[in-house]
């Protein structure tokens, strides 16, 4: 009876904690400007880059465009880049291998610059194509969403922008153990790894460089001592209830031979 009275005690002291909430310290943002970061090429980012000119022949932008598989006429104008064979994967040194222009170093550079450096290389001898247009686009953006989230895991995004609190609502939220005060983005820029806190609860939420991803940030939510302290006392409550059955066992054995 001690034993099963000091582990209803123990689950009646279960600390409280009140549920923080989203932008908890929020106040009218209506007239701040945000400043939106361009999205800068990484290694090992996949992207999608077609090329389109006045040619009066497909064929000859053909030549600019990378062939993708089961198309009719490889990189034919008019076509959009796909997945797969149609990108160009961007290697341990921040380059491309482009058809007809060789190698490139793309790294560092936002999409309107590494189009204009093609279309540049394009006709940097001679003037092979009529006022080229170069479009670029990723293929592969999206960010890792761990620790204290209902579906941790990378998640995926079709556009070119998305912010943490998006990032975390396609994860499934916050659960209530997760800190939302002190939410870590791990990014790498020029191979360097930089480490920021964001507090979901304040409306300074808005001015972080980190409330904007970038393609493969890593989003970081910690559990609260709350959950250390419920994850503890389950470990305890393990341990009572396997000595109440060794108890009860040796009970029943004394009983049966008495």
């Amino acid at each position: 009876m001690f034993l099963v009275s000091l582990a209803v005690y123990m689950s009646s002291c279960a600390p409280q904690q009140q549920v923080s909430k989203y932008l908890g310290e929020a106040r009218d943002t209506s007239g701040l400007e945000l400043d939106i970061p361009e999205l800068l090429i990484q290694r090992n980012d996949l992207l999608s880059i077609q090329v389109y000119s006045l040619a009066t022949k497909a064929e000859v932008d053909a030549l600019y465009n990378l062939p993708c598989a089961g198309s009719p006429v490889a990189g034919a104008a008019g076509q959009q880049g796909a997945v797969g064979p149609c990108g160009f994967l961007v290697d341990a040194a921040g380059n491309i291998e482009y058809p007809r222009i060789g190698l490139l170093h793309v790294q560092g550079l936002n999409k309107q610059q590494l189009s204009d450096l093609i279309k540049r290389k394009i006709n940097e001898k001679d003037t092979v194509l009529r006022e080229p247009s170069v479009i670029v686009r990723f293929q592969n953006l999206k960010v890792l969403v761990m620790g204290e989230v209902k579906s941790p895991g990378v998640q995926s995004f079709p556009g070119e922008r998305i912010t943490i609190l998006e990032a975390i609502g396609l994860a499934g939220d916050v659960t209530d153990f997760g800190i939302k005060e002190k939410v870590k983005v791990i990014r790498e820029v020029n191979g360097k790894r930089q480490i920021a806190t964001v507090n979901l609860s304040s409306t300074d939420l808005f001015t972080s460089p980190f409330y904007n991803l970038m393609q493969n940030d890593v989003v970081v939510v910690d559990p609260s001592v709350r959950k250390t302290k419920q994850q503890d006392q389950a470990l305890v409550y393990q341990k009572i209830s396997l000595g109440l059955s060794i108890i009860t066992a040796f009970a029943l054995i004394y009983n049966v031979f008495q």
